[in-house]
């Protein structure tokens, strides 16, 4: 499971667990687990998609060319949850739908697979030491 390391430890330092100042995010009680591509992340409940991918990769989903509001497409993710293995999976707008504990995004448009390619790689295998 990979951890938001500055924000969530602050938070945790801190003793609170909340939006911690930042009027980027809705205010929180509580980081759930969601799934994107394989890969657990634990990222602020009350909050859409599109923010939490934000919350995984604050370097580069700002930059990306997502209109925040329906209108471009660019946002659109495939997603399970955890636990209905008999529903197919169902296509969304990460700019429209709140993320929910368990929640597991199997396949990110084009735009969101550029932009979370540096959270989502597998870690390179370390050289053998001589």
């Amino acid at each position: 499971m990979r951890f938001c390391c500055a924000r969530e430890t602050l938070a945790r330092l801190s003793g609170r667990i909340g939006s911690v100042g930042n009027p980027l995010y809705r205010d929180y009680e509580k980081l759930v687990e969601i799934t994107i591509m394989g890969q657990k992340f634990r990222v602020p409940e009350k909050n859409i998609c599109l923010r939490a991918f934000q919350y995984v990769s604050p370097q580069t989903i700002p930059y990306g060319r997502f209109c925040w509001n329906q209108e471009c497409q660019l946002c659109r993710v495939t997603f399970t949850m955890a636990g209905q293995e008999d529903v197919p999976p169902r296509p969304i707008l990460a700019c429209k739908v709140l993320v929910a504990e368990g929640m597991q995004i199997v396949e990110l448009s084009d735009e969101l697979k550029w932009n979370l390619s540096g959270v989502l790689k597998p870690a390179e295998p370390r050289p053998p030491l001589e």
